[in-house]
């Protein structure tokens, strides 16, 4: 391991107790008791574990995590589909993608202080919750949830910049996986008491496994077209005839479906668990409606995360740019012509890879929620969580694995010993 290595792991893993430790600095003005008592009769401990990693169970300042940022990000590339405007700005390279940044981070806290305003409306209707209801507490909340997720924001960015791995990503799955002790020690206390049986454990653990494994394979599986390259001459030059391989991921549009699917299915029940059976009775009926292994939540899921995935797919991958990239390079697919027609087949291929990879990502979504409904299982086990995780590990291991490939050629004398000749090769995006 190199010194370089070294030092990404332990900023990482220094950023990440960071983030943690912030999950346990509570809202000020809130009596937590009255709180823990509202979200456990709630059943809420499935938000907490799950996007907002804690945050929400405690109500700290990091409450609403980085969701914002994310449903910020999707918007904006959603955008860029949609709009010529937006569209021209990611064809203007390194300037246009800046641009998209800071509109990205300026709609961010346009979204955090809008739930912000809403958690703290919802929080003072709550009989002794708050200490001093008034405009006070509904600002300094606002301030305060909204501060907390633009210091993730730029906590994750730190992390891309100077640790390793995607900070994002990371900071998701850090909170998932601080949560899986309890939920493993909740499970063991059930088995002992006999609520849950042996045999039901042990398919629990068989389900777990083979969904990861099922993970592992599909994230990996990928579509290559053979490039043909004919001999052409270059100046005095004469270059050979050569092929290669475009390689595209079977999901092209990674874990993003189903963290947009999962969030807007929680927002209402959220809301719910703010009111706290104070608001409009058509809110607490779609909530009802929408709890885990329901028919018209399992319906909305497979729904939002196949809409999800063709529109986030679109955007991740243009068949056009990638076809006058091909033809400017004199590379062209056998028994296919260069240019619009290349685009065409490519197009078609991508979007008949997309129908297979929502179909993974429904399945891998939606089997745990309909196994454990039948099985009448007292806790949730979510493909969604276990998704991230082996995504982002995935993802993870290529970066480590680039940078230990370049342990070699610095030991051999690298001439260019600079950070961007040391750079590692580009990994998968977690997108």
């Amino acid at each position: 391991m190199t010194s370089e290595l070294k030092r990404r792991i332990a900023f990482t893993l220094g950023a990440l107790l960071v983030y943690r430790l912030g999950l346990f600095i509570p809202l000020p003005g809130i009596d937590l008791s009255v709180w823990t008592q509202i979200f456990r009769a709630q059943s809420g401990g499935v938000l907490g574990n799950l996007f907002w990693g804690g945050g929400l169970h405690r109500l700290a300042i990091f409450a609403l995590n980085i969701m914002p940022y994310i449903s910020a990000a999707v918007i904006l590339q959603l955008a860029t589909i949609i709009s010529r405007k937006f569209a021209a700005l990611k064809k203007q390279g390194e300037r246009g993608r800046q641009i998209i940044d800071r509109r990205t981070r300026y709609l961010t806290v346009l979204l955090a202080a809008l739930q912000a305003s809403a958690v703290a409306v919802a929080l003072e209707g709550v009989a002794g919750l708050v200490a001093y209801p008034a405009w006070l507490f509904v600002m300094s909340t606002v301030i305060t949830l909204t501060g907390g997720t633009m210091s993730l924001v730029w906590l994750s960015e730190q992390i891309s910049l100077r640790g390793i791995g995607n900070g994002v990503a990371l900071i998701l799955v850090a909170g998932i996986v601080t949560e899986l002790p309890g939920t493993i020690a909740g499970t063991l206390e059930l088995g002992r008491q006999g609520l849950l049986s042996g045999n039901l454990l042990v398919a629990l653990l068989m389900m777990v496994v083979a969904v990861t494994g099922f993970i592992a394979l599909m994230q990996r599986a990928q579509r290559r077209f053979l490039i043909q390259y004919p001999e052409r001459r270059v100046g005095p030059h004469m270059i050979e005839g050569r092929s290669s391989y475009l390689t595209l991921r079977l999901n092209t549009a990674g874990v993003i479906p189903v963290v947009l699917a999962s969030w807007l299915l929680l927002v209402p029940i959220a809301f719910a668990i703010f009111s706290a059976g104070q608001g409009p009775g058509w809110l607490t009926t779609i909530a009802t409606r929408l709890e885990h292994g329901r028919p018209l939540y399992l319906i909305l899921y497979a729904i939002l995360i196949v809409l999800c995935t063709f529109f986030y797919t679109a955007f991740v991958f243009d068949p056009e740019e990638t076809a006058e990239s091909l033809k400017g390079r004199g590379g062209f697919i056998q028994g296919i012509e260069p240019g619009e027609a290349t685009a065409e087949h490519i197009d078609y291929v991508v979007s008949r890879t997309a129908v297979i990879g929502s179909a993974y990502l429904a399945l891998v979504c939606l089997l745990p929620e309909v196994l454990i409904s039948s099985a009448a299982v007292p806790f949730y086990f979510g493909g969604t969580s276990l998704l991230i995780v082996v995504a982002t590990i995935l993802d993870l291991e290529a970066q480590i694995q680039g940078y230990l490939r370049l342990k070699p050629r610095a030991e051999r004398g690298c001439l260019q010993a600079s950070t961007r000749c040391c750079q590692p090769p580009i990994a998968a995006e977690w997108s």
